[in-house]
C-alpha cells in the first residue's frame, strides 16, 4: 500500500472485511488450479526451492531480506531470502531437468505498492532447448487462461484494459523508445552495447524532459521507461517488449544478429509488466563479469552488495541452452479480478 492509498477502516482479517475480499482470493485458487493443470499438460514438472539462499541474486536494483544461518557449532552465516528461484532452477536444469516450474512466495525489500509487495507469489518456468518464444507463447496463453477462468473478456487495471485474446504486439524496446518517448536509444550506444549516459540525458534535454543529476545511462534508461514507455504498452491487447538492450539484461544471452540487444523480453497487459523472460546466458565467465558490474553499480547506488553464488557459475558450465520466464501471479490475479491493488488478491497481506 502506498502512502497515497487511504488506510481500510478495519483490518483485513475482520469478518466483514474478509467476507468483501472472499471472491477475489477464491478466484486465486481457481486460476492457480488452472495454472497447475496447464504446466502439468505441457509436460513441465512442478519443483520446490528453497527461500533461503546464500546469494539473492546480483542485480543492481534488487533488495533482499537477510538473515543469519547458525549451525549447530553456533557459527552464523549470512544468508538471504530469495528475489527469484532463478539460481536454484538453473541448478536443477544443469542436473538433467529438461522442463521445470515454481510456483512460490519471494521477497524483495524496499517494494510496497499498489503493484508491489514484499512478500508475493511468482509463478516461474524453464525450457531447456527451446527458443524463448516458446515461453512468451506461455504467458499469452496463461493470460488467457486466468480471463478464461474468471469469464472475463478482458483484463482491467484501474481506468485500462486489454483483450488477453486479441493477437499480441511485439515491439522492440528501441522501437518503443521512440514510439513513445521520441528517444534513439540506439544513439547512446556503441556497436558492442557500450552506453553512454551523457548521449542520452542529451536527448532528453532536447526534448524538454527533466534530466537528474544522476545521468548514469541504466538510471536514465529506467526512468523514460518508467514514465514514457511502460503507461503506453498492452493497453487493448498484450504487449511483449522484446530485445532489451545488453546493458539492461544481466542474465540473458545476446541477440545473434545484433550485440547492442540480448533475448530479453517484458509482457506487459493495461500498462502493467507482468512477465520477464531470457534466452539465458550460460557462459559463466560472462556472467561473472555482468555481477560484478551490477554489484559495482549497487555499492555506487545503495553502499552494500550480495555474495555471488560460486555454485550458481559453477553449474552454467552443465546448463544446456534454455529459456525461461518469471510471472508475478498476484499481478495476474489482480488483472483478471479487476483489483484496484495488490493486497486485495493476497490471503493474507504482510503487516505494515
Amino acid at each position: 500500500m502506498s502512502a497515497s492509498d487511504p488506510l481500510p477502516a478495519s483490518p483485513w482479517w475482520t469478518p466483514g472485511v474478509h467476507a468483501d475480499r472472499r471472491p477475489i482470493l477464491l478466484a486465486r485458487n481457481r486460476i492457480e488450479a488452472a495454472v497447475r493443470t496447464y504446466l502439468a499438460a505441457a509436460d513441465f514438472l512442478l519443483v520446490d526451492p528453497p527461500g533461503l539462499q546464500r546469494s539473492p541474486g546480483n542485480e543492481t536494483h534488487l533488495h533482499a531480506f537477510g538473515t543469519t544461518m547458525i549451525g549447530n557449532d553456533g557459527v552464523g552465516q549470512a544468508m538471504y531470502l530469495h528475489t527469484s528461484p532463478e539460481f536454484s532452477m538453473k541448478k536443477l536444469l544443469a542436473a538433467g531437468e529438461m522442463r521445470i516450474a515454481s510456483l512460490g512466495h519471494v521477497w524483495r525489500n524496499r517494494e510496497r505498492s499498489a503493484l508491489h509487495h514484499p512478500e508475493f507469489t511468482m509463478l516461474e518456468w524453464y525450457r531447456a532447448g527451446e527458443p524463448y518464444d516458446a515461453v512468451i507463447a506461455d504467458c499469452v496463453a496463461l493470460l488467457r487462461l486466468a480471463a478464461t477462468t474468471t469469464g472475463v473478456a478482458a483484463l482491467i487495471y484501474r481506468e485500462r484494459s486489454c483483450d488477453p485474446f486479441a493477437a499480441p504486439e511485439r515491439l522492440s524496446v528501441a522501437e518503443a523508445f521512440l514510439r513513445h518517448a521520441g528517444i534513439d536509444l540506439f544513439a547512446s550506444m556503441d556497436a558492442d552495447g557500450r552506453t553512454d549516459g551523457e548521449k542520452l540525458a542529451a536527448q532528453m534535454a532536447a526534448l524538454g524532459m527533466d534530466v537528474p543529476d544522476d545521468i548514469s545511462w541504466s538510471y536514465l534508461f529506467s526512468l523514460i521507461l518508467t514514465d514514457k514507455v511502460e503507461p503506453q504498452l498492452g493497453l487493448g491487447r498484450i504487449t511483449v517488449l522484446d530485445r532489451y538492450p545488453a546493458a539492461e539484461a544481466a542474465l540473458a544471452r545476446r541477440a545473434g544478429d545484433d550485440r547492442r540487444v540480448s533475448e530479453r523480453f517484458e509482457l506487459y497487459a493495461c500498462g502493467v509488466e507482468l512477465a520477464n523472460g531470457f534466452g539465458e546466458l550460460t557462459d559463466a565467465d560472462e556472467q561473472r563479469r555482468r555481477f560484478t558490474a551490477e554489484m559495482d553499480e549497487k555499492a555506487r547506488l545503495y553502499g552494500e552488495t550480495y555474495p555471488i553464488d560460486e555454485d550458481f557459475l559453477a553449474a552454467l558450465a552443465l546448463m544446456p541452452a534454455a529459456s525461461g520466464v518469471a510471472l508475478g501471479f498476484d499481478r495476474l490475479v489482480m488483472l483478471a479480478t479487476a483489483a484496484p491493488k495488490i493486497e486485495a488478491v493476497l490471503w493474507a497481506p504482510v503487516a505494515q
